[in-house]
């Protein structure tokens, strides 16, 4: 323990700052007795080295050393104090609500020995107030948290960058919905490919895992970097440089992606240092700017500066820094200039307020250490203390997360991503109306066993109609995940999708144990063996349980396959689709398989709207299917262009108004910002 090893060092301070003037004002006294008279002065100037005066001198040495001493400790204390209020104000402090329903989970806790309960705070890409919920029996996700921040395979981010990696991936989505055209031939649907691995394992650690109140440790986003590094730049050495480096990449990226007050320079050795192989073909679809040494680094410097400067010089009642408003982030690895060159830039830096960091020794300035988990050391600072914790990655980490926000790859040769395997898509509906013939529909075709999963909509598992309450997350996630998997998953498959990022070895127990906890569940309440287990491989038993997505699915291919009354079939499927897949989980896997089943529901809309010879009808048509995705601009250009026919311009104005309204509040407005991502961004 460290506490009393602190204690003995205050000790012993104290006694170092008491000792010395109570020894000396106990055997010699003050150290002036007043002024010297004009007799003691002559005196003094005819003999001046006599005992009297040599005890006179020591003791003034003596009070000087003591005054240095004091001195030192009394500047490292307001230091001390000024990063600690720094950090405080820094620090988000808990709505009454979180500080209420902790201190709720606080009292459950030491009042209940036998009740494991804890605060479990859902995070959303969107800002708001945070709500807490208390859960009982929560999967603990301790694993990938650790001082505020999220811990990916290859490194550590902290929970500033990863809230803005999750808003990158949502917006990923969320563009994919807007540019799909539905009943297009010659889409193939490859946009449906899953996001990397490094970004599903974000998600699902800032969704599933709980945020503490305070943390033991500041970590470092964007908005304090200029705060933490020393005007002029600094050099970084040691096992965390280049981790950190490509955690400074990343941070400074995401924040001028949705910043763009932030901008990055970066030389081509440096990249290459950061990011290996990948540094060619990344770097020129990422938006920072490359250039070969430090002069071309410090004129860029100098002339954003410039064209940012009326934006951001504060007027006479603004008061916040040019820090805060405009940050330039300049990478540069050790061979990139010499020191003249170093010099030139770091006076650009120092009037542009500009972060200069050089992974190696800096020739213009200091040089801090960097430990491998994104440490800073001070050489100034005592060795036993550490700096702030920065972000830190590995190669393949930051490829993943720097892929997000890159533009498509405009050569033809250019990386893609592995396509997606989407559900099969409906053919055209044929409107043959002579017949009376009524076919199956959707909700006639409901088999009658006594255990029935809901996960259209809110997941949920029936037991002859009523709730069956399922203790663990992990066994609910199971679940859907099964549904959604008809043929079955091993083992591997299902701990990569319920705990992304984190080593298998580390996680077939928790697995087990959130499967023996579910199958216990079901025997006891129905004696039902729902779940088959056949050579390492997981499937929901069709005789046991049926799921409301499978006779989805059926009614899609019976209607693909019928050859009457098909209008009765597709309007069949449209009517009974209650809402996406999961709709209320965040699990980073659902996204392709929901953004696949959505597609054939507003391709069902489509197609029916074009045969409809009645435009109202027609118009209704549409409207379900914007009910549906409401950030497809297809669906509103087909809406608008039926309302126009019908004469209603004021009502298709309103529908395009609403629509931009829509994509302003999800962050899509800004086409020149917001590329459609595709498979060769992800590549």
């Amino acid at each position: 323990m460290r506490w009393p090893r602190r204690l003995m060092s205050l000790l012993f301070l104290l006694a170092l700052l008491a000792g010395p003037p109570l020894v000396l004002l106990t055997l010699i006294g003050p150290p002036i007795r007043g002024w010297p008279s004009t007799e003691q002065a002559r005196a003094w100037v005819q003999q001046p080295l006599t005992e009297q005066t040599l005890t006179a001198a020591l003791t003034v040495g003596a009070w000087l050393v003591w005054l240095m001493l004091a001195y030192t400790v009394a500047m490292r204390v307001l230091i001390r104090l000024r990063a600690t209020s720094a950090w405080l104000r820094r620090l988000p402090l808990p709505t009454p609500l979180q500080a209420t329903a902790s201190g709720m989970a606080g009292a459950a806790v030491f009042g209940v020995t036998t009740t494991n309960v804890t605060t479990a705070v859902p995070h959303s890409v969107s800002s708001g107030p945070v709500a807490l919920q208390v859960q009982a029996s929560p999967d603990d996700p301790g694993e990938v948290t650790h001082e505020n921040g999220i811990v990916v395979s290859g490194g550590w981010l902290p929970r500033e960058v990863a809230a803005q990696v999750t808003a990158a991936a949502a917006l990923v989505w969320l563009r994919r919905r807007r540019d799909y055209h539905p009943r297009n031939a010659s889409r193939d649907n490859s946009d449906l490919a899953s996001l990397p691995p490094t970004v599903a394992a974000v998600q699902a650690a800032l969704a599933d895992s709980p945020r503490p109140l305070a943390a033991p440790a500041p970590s470092i986003g964007i908005t304090a970097l200029v705060d933490v590094l020393p005007a002029g730049g600094v050099g970084l050495i040691g096992a965390g440089a280049l981790p950190v480096g490509r955690g400074l990449l990343v941070t400074a990226l995401f924040a001028g992606h949705r910043h763009p007050t932030t901008s990055l320079i970066t030389t081509k050795a440096a990249l290459a240092s950061l990011l290996g192989p990948a540094a060619e073909a990344l770097g020129r679809r990422l938006p920072l700017t490359i250039v070969d040494n430090l002069d071309e680094a410090a004129q860029l410097v100098h002339a954003a500066h410039h064209r940012a400067e009326p934006h951001t010089v504060p007027g006479p009642e603004d008061r916040q820094p040019r820090a805060a408003r405009y940050r330039q982030v300049v990478l540069l690895s050790e061979e990139d200039g010499d020191e003249s060159q170093a010099k030139n830039l770091v006076e650009a830096s120092v009037t542009t307020a500009t972060t200069v960091v050089a992974l190696g020794k800096w020739p213009a300035g200091p040089t801090w250490h960097a430990d491998s988990a994104g440490h800073l050391h001070h050489p100034l600072l005592v060795p036993e203390r550490t700096g702030p914790r920065l972000c830190v990655l590995g190669q393949m980490a930051a490829t993943d997360l720097l892929a997000l926000i890159a533009v498509p790859d405009p050569t033809p040769g250019g990386p893609t991503a592995p396509r997606a395997t989407p559900l099969p898509h409906p053919p055209d509906p044929r409107l043959p109306r002579q017949t009376t013939r009524h076919e199956p529909t959707l909700r006639h075709q409901a088999a009658r066993q006594r255990l029935h999963l809901r996960v259209l909509g809110d997941p949920q598992l029936l037991l002859d109609g009523e709730p069956l309450a399922v203790r663990r997350s992990a066994a609910l996630h199971i679940l859907v995940y099964l549904a959604a998997h008809p043929t079955g998953a091993d083992t591997a498959q299902l701990t990569d999708a319920i705990w992304p990022g984190l080593p298998r070895r580390s996680l077939t127990g928790r697995l087990y144990t959130a499967l023996s906890d579910l199958r216990g569940t079901i025997r006891d309440a129905g004696g039902l063996p729902a779940i088959d287990h056949v050579d390492d491989r997981y499937r929901l038993n069709p005789t046991h349980i049926n799921v409301d997505l499978w006779h989805f699915n059926a009614a899609i291919h019976h209607a693909a396959t019928t050859l009457t009354n098909t209008h009765t079939a597709w309007q069949a499927i449209l009517d009974a689709y209650p809402a996406d897949l999961a709709a209320t989980r965040t699990w980073p896997w659902l996204d392709p398989i929901r953004e696949a089943t959505r597609r054939q529901i507003i391709d069902i809309c489509v197609s029916l709207a074009t045969a409809e010879p009645d435009p109202h009808r027609a118009f209704r048509l549409l409207q379900a299917g914007i009910r549906i995705d409401p950030y497809n601009a297809e669906l509103h250009r087909h809406a608008g262009r039926v309302l126009t026919a019908l004469g209603d311009h004021e009502a298709a104005a309103g529908l395009h108004d609403r629509y931009q309204q829509t994509l302003t509040r999800a962050g899509l407005d800004d086409d020149t910002a917001a590329h459609p991502v595709t498979p060769t961004t992800i590549g």
